[in-house]
């Protein structure tokens, strides 16, 4: 008797799955409206769903080339047309997709009172034997034990979380402000008004005013969500007032430094000077100190803020500052609020171990890259969602939670 091979089993079940992600969550529809379609040929749906699931096979597009092993029906040249297309917008993509998990699947999970935000945060995407990569420079590995400055890009990324299930709205792969940091210039002869010119544009811009546009789209998308957390790298006052503008409030990490003053008790203090002039709680405390201040910008516009002040657990002899700009937000609130900013850091770690983050295809063009990482956060809502559905004891799934509601709607009504 014949016997199917265990990992062909395995292909088809994740097959099926992503079918069953594609169909539900109306990622077809998402594309089209993002300005990826076509008129004969090859269908979308099918280009889309191979690279999808190319992950799950444990083998590259190449070897299964080769093999003859999970080969599509169209050649590699119709995947790499797909890549490198000037017209498909794929942020537009990522923010519908998003959108609709969050309002048609994961706001049904969760009650109303729960503190949705969104998180902002870069990491080092490496290039670092290419030379000939459009835009590529030398940026800032903070995250890096060595040297510091390497060959690639900042993916800058927005994200989305309900404190249990993060899920990326938009990101922006970060060159350079610095020509001379610049090993390639971007492609010539595009039209200024093309998507292909507007995100070339952004990845030559300030990562703050990248992410305040990132902002503005996530809000005009209609996102639920009404604060933004971020590490000290975006915690600049004239930043945190453009958000307020936004109405959102900010969640945020401060920078101990002179160069950052505050408006406390009259006068112009730098963080530590705040912090010495005030009596501390005792050791037990959660928190050390929580103070009111207010912020200013270039334009003496100014905001009124909570800065919390806790012991830093690497080394009980320093402190954080943590800064909020909604005042109705406890001291415990803030620091819990701040803590779900840790999602973002597990989200970078799976897609750059697990997902094949910028080792799958090493294309040359800023098309193809921003297209594959595209497709790797779409593998990475797919992971989401399925932990959400199958492991996340507190919800028990969408069934159970309506029920549980319905219950303490009929309790309600009792009384």
């Amino acid at each position: 008797m014949n016997t199917i091979p265990q990992n062909t089993e395995n292909q088809n079940a994740f097959m099926k799955s992503v079918s069953n992600f594609v169909k539900q969550f109306k990622v077809m529809h998402a594309l089209k409206k993002s300005n990826c379609y076509k008129e004969k040929g090859i269908s979308v749906h099918n280009i889309f769903c191979y690279l999808l699931q190319l992950i799950y096979t444990g083998k590259s597009m190449y070897m299964g080339y080769q093999t003859l092993s999970n080969t599509p029906k169209f050649g590699k040249d119709v995947v790499y047309r797909f890549l490198n297309s000037l017209y498909i917008n794929w942020h537009s993509f990522l923010l519908r997709v998003s959108g609709t998990i969050i309002n048609t699947h994961l706001l049904k999970l969760t009650s109303d009172d729960r503190i949705n935000a969104f998180i902002v945060d870069d990491s080092f995407y490496g290039r670092l034997r290419s030379k000939n990569v459009e835009l590529l420079a030398n940026v800032n590995d903070h995250a890096s034990k060595g040297s510091k400055y390497k060959r690639g890009f900042r993916m800058l990324t927005l994200g989305w979380t309900d404190g249990n299930t993060f899920l990326p709205l938009s990101f922006n792969l970060q060159s350079s402000e610095n020509k001379k940091n610049r090993y390639c210039e971007m492609k010539e002869n595009l039209k200024k008004n093309s998507i292909a010119y507007k995100r070339r544009k952004q990845a030559i811009s300030k990562s703050t005013d990248v992410m305040i546009e990132m902002l503005q789209a996530a809000v005009k998308s209609c996102v639920p969500a009404k604060h933004v957390l971020f590490d000290s790298w975006f915690s600049y006052p004239a930043t945190i007032i453009k958000i307020f503008s936004l109405k959102l409030h900010t969640v945020g990490r401060l920078k101990n430094t002179t160069k950052i003053k505050y408006i406390f008790e009259g006068e112009r203090k730098t963080l530590a000077e705040i912090y010495r002039s005030k009596r501390k709680r005792p050791r037990k405390s959660k928190y050390l100190l929580s103070v009111t201040a207010q912020i200013y910008d270039a334009e003496n516009n100014t905001l009124d803020v909570k800065i919390v002040f806790v012991r830093d657990r690497n080394n009980k002899k320093k402190w954080i500052g943590i800064i909020s700009t909604d005042l109705s937000l406890s001291e415990e609130e803030v620091i819990a609020l701040y803590g779900k900013r840790w999602q973002i850091e597990i989200f970078f770690k799976v897609c750059k171990s697990y997902l094949n983050l910028g080792k799958e295809f090493q294309g040359l063009s800023y098309d193809s890259m921003i297209a594959h990482t595209s497709i790797v956060m779409v593998r990475y809502m797919m992971l989401a969602v399925e932990n959400r559905d199958n492991q996340d004891a507190r919800t028990m799934g969408e069934l159970f939670f309506l029920h549980l509601m319905n219950f303490k709607m009929f309790n309600f009504q009792k009384l």
